[in-house]
Order: structure tokens, then sequence, then C-alpha cells
């Protein structure tokens, strides 16, 4: 781990490039990381990209991990997703990711029992107590995060914040509040880029960064700068277009990369979808330039 890591800015969670045959495709996930770090991105998320870590088996994991930390090869910081069905599960995975130079690590809770505060605190106590990297878990569950919550997750030394999937503002500035501005919140809302910060989130980790990771880094810096008119601007046709692509959001996202990027990151693993996108090429490439206009403003 990099002692002098920042955990703060936009952290794209990174797409898993994946064959016909659901396997990793080694060479497109380093050009991925490669183009990330020529972007001079905040980070990497990793095996949290819409959900699909969870599957992957545990062998896989490890070993996309591994893969994946020996290309960022310390030039950018990552945290490794190490979410899993079990808690021991969980924590081999994270000790695999501090051992390989992770920089951090993140979890869900408990995903069957997500309605029992008390296992989620167990849960993240135990992943928390098995590396000494930062841990940013999620929200419990679906569980409210109360304060008394908050008191008892601050007792971890190393537990340095939340990622808040929560589209609600007033839960973020509730959680910031209660850990008195202790915490590194991220807010894992691609739809509240800016609106979190004000907020007081330190930074934003989101699957729609893969694809448009530098204009939405410029705008937020611009935004937490001052320049609020830039950030609603941004934000109006920024959510216009999430609204457009929420029914068919893996298939523009697997075409999207293809055209910008070349890279192709594969097809979902089941039972995620790729459902039918409805727009032509041309129709495509003219949204991703709507939104990449943004970055001369």
């Amino acid at each position: 781990m990099n002692e002098k890591v920042e955990f703060k800015g936009l952290w794209p969670a990174l797409f898993t490039p994946v064959k016909d045959d659901g396997k990793v495709n080694e060479r497109e996930l380093e050009r991925l990381i490669e183009i990330v770090v020529s972007q001079g991105l905040d980070g990497i998320y990793l095996l949290g990209s819409t959900g699909q870590g969870f599957l992957y088996g545990e062998a896989e994991r490890l070993r996309i991990a591994e893969m994946a930390l020996q290309m960022a090869a310390r030039r950018i910081p990552v945290i490794v997703h190490v979410g899993a069905l079990s808690t021991d599960e969980s924590m081999r995975l994270a000790r695999h990711a501090e051992a390989h130079g992770a920089d951090g690590i993140s979890s869900v809770g408990p995903i069957y029992y997500a309605a029992s505060p008390e296992m989620g605190l167990a849960h993240y106590r135990s992943i928390a107590e098995s590396v000494s990297i930062p841990f940013f878990p999620y929200q419990i569950g679906n569980a409210p995060m109360t304060e008394g919550m908050i008191r008892e997750l601050m007792k971890i030394p190393n537990l340095k914040g939340l990622k808040l999937t929560t589209l609600n503002m007033l839960d973020i500035s509730a959680i910031n509040i209660s850990s008195g501005r202790k915490w590194v919140l991220f807010s894992g809302a691609d739809e509240l880029l800016c609106h979190a910060a004000v907020c007081g989130t330190a930074g934003a980790i989101g699957s729609t960064y893969n694809l448009f990771g530098p204009v939405c880094q410029h705008v937020r810096r611009a935004f937490v700068g001052g320049d609020v008119r830039l950030g609603m601007d941004f934000m109006y046709e920024f959510q216009r277009l999430i609204l457009e692509i929420l029914p068919c959001i893996w298939t523009f996202y697997r075409r999207g990369m293809q055209l910008k990027y070349g890279i192709d990151i594969g097809k979902p693993k089941a039972p995620l979808l790729a459902s039918e996108l409805g727009w032509t090429d041309a129709e495509l490439e003219r949204r991703i330039l709507e939104i990449d206009a943004f970055m001369g403003r």
C-alpha cells in the first residue's frame, strides 16, 4: 500500500472484460487499466462494477485482483471489492488484496441477511480486522445507518469511510454529520456526481466513469471549486443520459467502450442481461460527444 494515497476524486468501478466463454480477457483488462492511468483519474475500484464481481468464483476473483494490481503497478490507487456470500471468503479476498498491493478494500454487507444490522456489523468487523489497509464498506444493507451503528463502525481503526449507494442526499449528510466529518465518503450513485459533493462526499465511484472518466472528473473538480453553473448544466445532460440507458445499460456500456476506446468488455454474466439498445452507432456516438463536450467548458 502507498501511504501517500489520497482517497478522493473520481474512481471508475472498473469493468472486467470477458471473452465469449466468460473467462477474463486479460488483454482488454490491461488496455482498460492503461487508459484509466493515462487519463490521470484518481483511482480504480476493482471487481465492483454493476455487481459483476459476485458472479466470479473465488479463484477467479483472486486471479483478477492479482492481475489488475500488477498491471496498475502502483501508478494509480486501487480499492478491491471483496464482498462475498460468506464472511470467511471476504476475509480471504481481503488478505489477498493486501498481499498484492491494494491500497484499500471495500465490501457490501451480508447479501441474504442484509436486514440484520448486527450481522452487518459483525461481517464488517471481521473483514476489517483481517487486514491493516483502509476499509470502505457499503451502507449496511437496507438497514438505516443510525448514529449507534456509526459509533460502532467508528471503533474499527482502519475503517476510513463508506461507499454510499443511496440516492437520498439527506442520508449522505446525516452520515457525514454523525461521523463528525472524519470519514471519507464516496458517492456510489453516478446520478449524484455533483449533488453528493454538497453533502460531504470526498469522491465518486461508478461504472459510467469507465466511459466518461475525464469529463466527470473535470466537472466535479470545477463544481467543488465553485463553478455551480457548469455542474448544473452537466448534471442535467448526464442524468438525462442515465435515465435513457438504464433499461439497456450493459449494452450501452459495451458498445460505447468499443466505439470510444476500441475495448470490448464482453457480454455480462447471467443473470445480468444485455438488453437491446435501440440506437444506431451514430446516435450513440452523438450522445457520447454531447457529454464529452463539457470537457472544454
